[in-house]
């Protein structure tokens, strides 16, 4: 006996040093105080202009926060208190401004602590509504801006499960769903159970991506229905009255002249396959007071929908109001079945049925592409969209719903920034709706788009659009040296404009721009700098080429004081995204602003410019198709000529240290790292955070990539970081929420390719952190994430013996 405790400690030994269990820790001053740094309040305007209502954040929950009870069931995540999502972001302080006098205000009568959302401006612009999530119930608050008050206007708790689902009927009804039991009377799970769980399938083929807290048994099914079922109610004056039914509501639409809802509701069996936004349901169509006044479409379970790009269940799709019209439902169908392969010259009809919806059906038009939406306009003026994934093409026509004719008016890649137009730009119409605002007797249409990418950078701009000549004429554009985009059109006839507006130096503000009088732009916010740690910290766009020719840029940001004679070459942190793209030339484009302000979150590599590092964020990392193959045919190549010519422009500029480099990256950006320590010599060390690392597990698609596992199984296994874990020798921290929500990115992911690296002897960290998601928000999570990175960069990187670095 005494023979084997000495082997035993011996082990128990090993285990407690390999595990290296730790409390939680804080990165230095600089980053901790960078994140935690308050937030900007956010912004809301009423349409006339009048009133701005600032809405202030706190920056991060705690984890305790996070830790509180949770469901997770159906795709969704609910506090089983109080009939809510949990893991919300809440407002907790409103101001209102008037803009004309300059004048704040503090909002009377909130609920302390406020816990703010599905903010909602009331049709006369007089009022807002909001909910108030409380532990055990959401109430709905209602804010009179004349008394800058806000008062409680509910009776009953609302259920917000499936949504805010909160509307104005007018300025003085409200349209809600309630709870119809308390959270007291929720199933409870049974020690002992019915049965076993039994899945099966009878012959249908049912592709499916790999949705995460998916329904897993009967007593999931009881949770969902008791939690998801809500009774619409309406309220006028502080009286309550219900409409219809309790029913598990997933959507309702009013119609443009409120006499008529669209109801979509949720009906057994339900999916294990599929999150609840898949499940089988009723479209119908209602008088005011619930009254059914046609069942539009039975739709079935997403199972069904086949995989690939551009595929679709052979299913009406797509169904909701015409803007311009009282009471006209528009709904799409496919003419192939739903299959793009099959060849014919149009893919989908659009069909409309107008009030009292007792005749027939009548088409619209055809798409010879995947239909995606039509933006309304008038009696004469629409615009259709439709699209082609798997191509990454566009096309927007003009559909006159007097004639019904359609006439292409542009096709584009959608990958290509230099020629994106902009989106059309609204205002409200007689039924309160945002429609397309014509200019020019009808001719022109007003375009904005906030985004302005072009050879020199992002330089937002607004546009007119002429329908006859389909040509765009810039009539506003952003000033070089500045960022300063079009947030909305108040006036779209004399351009008057509010616009935000940043610089390097500049936090970004609001400004109400009117460009026929060229007066001077009048401040309506005055913001200050969040994050003066960062004044001083240089930022450019560097560009540069790889290999084979193709153009990339990134951010490249440089401590502050650093001078490149004195100081010499600066350990490097990589950060970066990987994109597909079927054009080189769109590949090559200029993405982004140097003239941005600065600005950090949680997800930021620019806090490790505050430590000494150069620090390249948005690196470009485009996989190009070539010659007739697919981006991902040479994904491998590609990362490597991407993160070789990135290193090698900046040890050209001599800001960079090629020998002592490090890349990291979230979500694909952590697939992205893992293929590079792979595959390459050429870092120091990598960061992979909540990444997917092995593709068989997402075996029906993932990103742009549409062949199925079964179709290419040697693509699956060497686009797969797993596979060759065996030759990851670099160290590589890895990160995961142990909760993590996104399709694909399992913890599983980095659980085993932690072991099989930690079984070919690599030096590898796996970090779990308690209840996060895909995006982390527990604040000492976060502070902890830091000094693990921060850790492992110093250790690895910026304090690390030279060694030339160089390709596998």
């Amino acid at each position: 006996m005494k023979k084997l405790i000495l082997p035993l400690l011996l082990l128990l030994t090993f285990e407690i040093k390999a595990q290296d269990a730790v409390s939680y820790q804080v990165p230095p001053k600089e980053i901790a105080e960078l994140l935690l740094a308050k937030p900007t309040p956010s912004v809301s305007i009423d349409s006339k202009a009048e009133w701005l209502l600032f809405m202030e954040r706190s920056s991060y929950p705690s984890v305790a926060d996070l830790a509180m009870p949770e469901l997770r069931i159906a795709g969704l995540r609910i506090n089983p208190n109080n009939f809510a999502p949990s893991r919300q972001a809440f407002i907790d302080n409103f101001t209102l401004k008037n803009i004309k006098t300059g004048q704040t205000f503090p909002v009377t009568g909130l609920p302390q602590p406020l816990h703010a959302g599905n903010i909602n401006w009331s049709p006369g612009q007089k009022k807002i509504l909001f909910t108030q999530t409380n532990p055990k119930s959401i109430d709905l608050y209602v804010i009179d801006i004349a008394a800058k008050k806000a008062m409680k206007v509910n009776k009953m708790p609302l259920n917000v499960v499936l949504g805010g689902g909160v509307s104005w009927l007018d300025d003085q009804v409200i349209l809600y769903h309630t709870t119809v039991k308390p959270a007291t009377f929720a199933p409870q799970k049974p020690l002992m159970p019915k049965g076993p769980t039994i899945q099966q399938n009878l012959g249908k083929a049912a592709p499916s991506a790999t949705f995460e807290d998916l329904i897993k048994s009967p007593f999931d099914e009881q949770l969902f229905e008791f939690y998801a079922t809500s009774q619409l109610v309406q309220n006028k004056g502080g009286v309550e009255t219900p409409i219809g039914k309790p029913a598990m509501y997933d959507n309702i639409s009013l119609s443009p002249d409120k006499k008529y809802m669209l109801l979509r509701t949720i009906r057994k069996p339900f999916s294990y396959l599929v999150t609840a936004g898949g499940f089988p349901s009723t479209a119908t169509i209602t008088d005011i007071k619930g009254k059914v006044v046609k069942v539009l479409a039975e739709l079935p379970s997403a199972e069904g929908r086949p995989s690939g790009n551009d595929n679709t269940q052979n299913i009406d799709r797509s169904i909701g109001w015409r803007l311009d019209e009282p009471a006209t439902i528009t709904w799409c169908h496919p003419l192939d079945s739903g299959l793009i392969k099959k060849k014919m010259e149009f893919h989908d009809a659009v069909h409309a049925l107008s009030a009292p919806f007792n005749g027939e059906a009548k088409e619209l038009f055809k798409t010879q592409m995947r239909y995606r939406n039509t933006i309304w306009g008038n009696s004469t003026l629409a615009l259709v969209y439709e699209m082609s994934r798997g191509k990454q093409t566009e096309r927007v026509s003009r559909y006159n719903p007097s004639t019904g004719s359609l006439e292409t008016l542009y096709d584009r890649n959608q990958t290509d920034a230099y020629n994106d137009p902009g989106e059309p730009v609204t205002e409200k119409n007689k039924f309160g709706r945002e429609v397309i605002y014509p200019v020019d007797n009808g001719n022109k249409i007003l375009m904005n788009n906030p985004v302005g990418s072009s050879a020199k950078g992002d330089l937002p701009f607004l546009a007119k659009f002429d329908l006859s000549t389909k040509k765009n004429e810039i009539l506003w554009r952003c000033s070089e040296g500045y960022y300063e985009a079009v947030v909305d059109v108040i006036d779209p006839d004399k351009l008057v404009l509010l616009t935000r507006k940043e610089s390097q130096a500049e936090a970004p503000n609001y400004y109400i721009k009117n460009l026929e009088l060229k007066m001077a732009d009048q401040p309506v916010t005055r913001f200050t700098n969040p994050y003066p740690q960062l004044v001083g910290v240089s930022k450019q766009k560097v560009s540069y080429k790889r290999a084979d020719g193709v153009s990339l840029t990134g951010d490249l940001y440089l401590p502050k004081g650093y001078n490149k004679e004195k100081d010499g070459p600066l350990p490097v942190l990589i950060w970066a995204y990987p994109r597909e793209f079927n054009s080189a030339a769109d590949a090559a484009q200029i993405r982004g602003s140097q003239n941005r302000f600065i600005a950090i979150s949680w997800a930021s590599p620019i806090f490790w410019v505050t430590q000494g590092y150069a620090v390249l964020d948005n690196a470009e990392m485009p996989i190009v198709a070539k010659e007739g193959k697919k981006p991902n045919d040479t994904f491998v190549d590609q990362l490597k000529m991407n993160a070789e010519a990135a290193i090698n422009k900046l040890a050209d500029m001599g800001v960079g240290d090629r020998n002592r480099v490090a890349v990291g990256g979230h979500s694909y950006g952590a697939f992205m790292t893992a293929n590079l320590l792979a595959h390459t010599n050429l870092f120091k060390a990598g960061i992979a955070r909540s990444g997917a690392y092995n593709r068989t597990l997402t075996p029906f698609g993932f990103q742009n990539e549409d062949r199925t596992y079964w179709d290419d199984p040697q693509l699956y296994y060497e686009m797969s970081p797993f596979s060759y874990a065996n030759k990851i020798k670099t160290p590589i921290l890895l990160i995961h929420g142990d909760a993590d929500d996104n399709p694909g990115t399992f913890p599983i992911n980095s659980e085993r390719l932690f072991n099989a690296i930690k079984g070919f002897g690599g030096t590898v960290r796996f970090v779990f952190l308690p209840y996060e998601a895909h995006s982390y928000r527990g604040k000492e999570n976060l502070l902890h994430m830091l000094w693990e990175m921060n850790t492992w960069l110093n250790k690895y990187v910026k304090n690390a013996e030279p060694v030339k670095m160089a390709s596998k």
